[in-house]
C-alpha cells in the first residue's frame, strides 16, 4: 500500500480511514522501502514505551526503512540508541534542558523575539516562517550550544536539504551531511582550544575531563553526534511548532483574539496547538527485537515500525472531536513531543519558545491575518511544517 501521496495531500483524512480500517498497515516508507504504520492513540502510546521496539539499527533485518543516512560521526546519537548507552548519554546532557534552565532562558528568548519583530516594523506583510518562526529557534539553540553567528544560516540550509529533499538536486542531502560533518569537526576543534560558557564546551569537558568516570565518558563520535542532534532537533521541531501554531491561529481568529486578551492561557494553548498540528508526523523508526502483535497484527522481528504521532493526536477515542481546535481542551497526554524514555529531551525549551513567540507576536500586533493564497506544506513525512507563511500585520487596529 503506497499512501505517500495521499498522506502528503490529505494526511488527517487518511489517518481517519486507517484508524478505522487498518490501524497497523504495510506502507512504503519515505525512502521507498517497506514499513508498518501504526495510527491509533493507544497503540502508538504503548509502542513508544515498549522496550521491544528498538531504535538501534542493528536490530533491523535489512531491506526496511531506516531513516536518514548519516556517517558514524553523526549517527551515534540518542535517536539510534537503546539503554544503557541511551541512559548514559541522556543523563549527561539532560541538565541543559531542565525546567529550571529553561526558565533562565525565557528572558533571552523574549528579547530575541522582540528583536525579530522590531525588524519587521509596525506594519506590513512578511513570511512568518522565514522572518520569525525559523530564526528564533536557530538563534536560541545556537546561543545555547555556542555556534558562531556567521554559520547559522548554513545550518538552516543543511537541515532543509535533509528534511525536504529537492528531487531536482539528488545529491543535495549527501552534500549537506558532508558539510555538517566538516562544520562540527571545525567547531569541536575551536571549542577545545577556546572553551566558553556554552553547552558544547561543557560537553567537551565531560568528554575530555580526567575526572570523568569511564562509565560516563562520551566517545568522540558520541560527542559529535550529540551536538548534531541537539542543534538539528532543537531547531527543526521548534520551527514547525511555532510556524504551525501561528498558522492555526490565523485560521481561528476568535482563538487568536482570546489569547491576545488573556496571555495567561498561552501555556495550555500551546499543548492544544501541538496536539492539533504537531511538528513531526512520525516518531523515529523502530525495529522489533522479537515478533510483536499490535491491534491484532503480528509484526515480525527486525521489520520497520513507524508510529504516527499525528494520527494518534487526532484519534477521537482519546480526544473527542479531534479536528476541532479547542483551547479549553485538556490536551495533556498528546504525543506531539513523544512519550517514554525517548520523550523529546528539549520539550521544555520547545514549549517555552513557542509560548514566548506567540505572546510577543500577539502583543505586538492586534492585526494579524493571512496574506495571499493558502500556504504550502512541506512535501515531507518527516516534518509537518510550512514552506512559507505570508502574513499581514499591523500595530494599529484596522
Amino acid at each position: 500500500m503506497d499512501l505517500q501521496a495521499e498522506l502528503l495531500e490529505h494526511p488527517y483524512s487518511v489517518y481517519d480511514r486507517l484508524r478505522d480500517s487498518a490501524p497497523v498497515c504495510r506502507i512504503t516508507g519515505t525512502d521507498g522501502t517497506p514499513a508498518w504504520l501504526v495510527t491509533r492513540y493507544d497503540d502508538v502510546r504503548a509502542a513508544l514505551a515498549d522496550r521491544r521496539l528498538s531504535l538501534d539499527k542493528s536490530h533491523s533485518k535489512g531491506g526496511g526503512y531506516r531513516g536518514l543516512a548519516l556517517p558514524p560521526a553523526l549517527d551515534a546519537n540518542l535517536l539510534n540508541m537503546d539503554p544503557p548507552d541511551h541512559t548514559r548519554i541522556r543523563r549527561l546532557v539532560s541538565r541543559a534542558f531542565t525546567p529550571r534552565r529553561t526558565e533562565q532562558l525565557r528572558a533571552p528568548i523574549r528579547a530575541t523575539a522582540d528583536r525579530l519583530l522590531d525588524d519587521l516594523g509596525p506594519a506590513g506583510t512578511a513570511d512568518m516562517v522565514a522572518a520569525y518562526a525559523a530564526p528564533l529557534p536557530i538563534i536560541v539553540i545556537c546561543d545555547l550550544l555556542g555556534v558562531p553567528e556567521d554559520r547559522r544560516l548554513d545550518f538552516r540550509t543543511w537541515t532543509d536539504a535533509l528534511i525536504t529533499p529537492d528531487p531536482s538536486r539528488p545529491h543535495a542531502a549527501k552534500e549537506a551531511v558532508s558539510a555538517m560533518l566538516g562544520f562540527f569537526t571545525e567547531l569541536m576543534a575551536h571549542k577545545r582550544s577556546r572553551p566558553a560558557d556554552d553547552l558544547l564546551s561543557d560537553l567537551i569537558a565531560v568528554r575530555d575531563g580526567a575526572d570523568a568516570r569511564d562509565g560516563d565518558r562520551l566517545s568522540e563520535d558520541e560527542l559529535m553526534s550529540l551536538a548534531f542532534l541537539i542543534l538539528f532537533a532543537g531547531y527543526e521541531n521548534t520551527v514547525q511548532l511555532i510556524g504551525n501554531a501561528i498558522h492555526t491561529l490565523l485560521e481561528h481568529p476568535e482563538e487568536q483574539a482570546r489569547l491576545r486578551k488573556d496571555p495567561s492561557a498561552l501555556p495550555a494553548a500551546v499543548e492544544e496547538l501541538a496536539r492539533y498540528e504537531g511538528p513531526a508526523p512520525l516518531a523515529i523508526r523502530r525495529f522489533p527485537t522479537e515478533d510483536i502483535t499490535i491491534s491484532g497484527v503480528t509484526v515480525p522481528a527486525g521489520e520497520t515500525v513507524l508510529l504516527s504521532l499525528s494520527a494518534a493526536n487526532r484519534d477521537p477515542a482519546r480526544f473527542p472531536r479531534p479536528d476541532l481546535l479547542d483551547l479549553d481542551r485538556d490536551a495533556s497526554g498528546h504525543l506531539a513531543l513523544g512519550h517514554g524514555i525517548h520523550y523529546c529531551l528539549g520539550a521544555p525549551l520547545a514549549r517555552a519558545e513557542t509560548e514566548i513567540a506567540l505572546a510577543a507576536l500577539l502583543e505586538r500586533y492586534p492585526v494579524l491575518e493571512a496574506a495571499g493564497p493558502a500556504p504550502r506544506w512541506r512535501p515531507s513525512l518527516r516534518a509537518r511544517g510550512l514552506l512559507e507563511l505570508p502574513v499581514r500585520y499591523d500595530t494599529q487596529h484596522s
